[in-house]
């Protein structure tokens, strides 16, 4: 299992772009970050969640 945003996920073997088409998550406006690692947009095809990895997807707000 996967822990994404502290919830318990079942996305061993997906990447991150993968998850993410499955998701409401607007690309432009956030940021994942695996195991402590941001990892840049230009990677999310190509990097895999693995068992106990931990996931945190930020999403940014404008506001005044």
């Amino acid at each position: 299992m996967i822990i994404i945003n502290g919830i318990k996920t079942d996305a061993d073997g997906k990447t991150v772009e993968e998850y993410l088409s499955q998701t409401d998550y607007s690309r432009k406006r956030i940021a994942v970050e695996i195991n402590g690692e941001i990892i840049p947009k230009s990677q999310y095809e190509t990097t895999v969640m693995n068992d106990g990895d931990t996931v945190e997807i930020v999403g940014f707000v404008g506001g005044g």
